[in-house]
């Protein structure tokens, strides 16, 4: 898959592609990052890419012209187009998993200044924020979306079961993870995921799972994909809880 990136600092994505799973991820081929300076199809002589709002006000804005050359240089109407913006919906796991599957690649937009031009919504597909705060500029939002795709992707991560049971892929928190040692300032690994029983380690894993959502984000047990047997489960630990 690949990400084109519309920036006017390309080495703040530069720098973040250039480690751990996402680099690897590029270097087997398995997804493509190119970043397209907006500056360079700027049409003056100073590579101006903002300039004084209409009306007045704080702030500068972002021109459409410098955008638009951009985005024609990318064939951004192949491909699916998103401005990151704080007026967009909110990016979650629902939304990552939409976006990896657009075969045609994905053009991401890093809004500065006080904003872009409206006229920009003419040539996006949709607006989207990672949550209701407001950030210098998109490019950490575009980090995280890349970073959010690309490990749903076939082959990026060494599991694929890793992005499967991570939380929010079933609508739910992941459940605890404990590792080497055994035991550590008293606090003890849980003995059934020592025991070697695969059935009763996801049992107690599916009931942590749906314990630690119902109280740290009850909000997300009404959107989760349940079971008869997980109400169950939900009305046993309300009970004890």
């Amino acid at each position: 898959m690949r990400f084109d990136v519309l920036t006017i600092f390309p080495k703040m994505i530069g720098f973040y592609c250039a480690e751990s799973i996402i680099k690897r991820a590029i270097e087997r081929g398995l997804i493509e990052v190119e970043v397209t300076n907006i500056r360079d199809f700027s049409q003056d002589r100073h590579l101006t890419v903002d300039d004084y709002p209409f009306g007045g006000g704080p702030g500068m804005v972002m021109k459409i012209e410098p955008l638009y050359n951009a985005l024609s240089h990318v064939q951004s109407r192949q491909k699916h187009t998103v401005l990151l913006s704080p007026e967009g919906a909110v990016f979650n796991q629902a939304k990552a998993y939409e976006l990896s599957q657009k075969k045609d690649g994905v053009v991401l937009i890093c809004g500065r200044y006080e904003g872009v031009d409206e006229r920009i919504n003419g040539l996006v597909d949709e607006e989207i924020s990672i949550g209701d705060f407001i950030l210098t500029g998109g490019e950490l939002p575009v980090l995280v979306i890349i970073d959010a795709v690309a490990r749903l992707l076939p082959g990026v991560l060494g599991d694929v079961r890793s992005s499967q049971e991570e939380s929010f892929s079933s609508g739910l928190l992941d459940y605890p993870h404990f590792t080497r040692p055994a035991e550590f300032m008293g606090e003890r690994v849980p003995e059934v995921l020592m025991s070697g029983n695969h059935k009763e380690i996801t049992k107690w894993r599916r009931r942590q799972s749906l314990m630690r959502t119902m109280i740290k984000r009850p909000d997300l047990i009404d959107e989760a994909r349940l079971t008869e047997e997980d109400y169950k489960i939900l009305e046993q630990l309300k009970e004890e809880v």
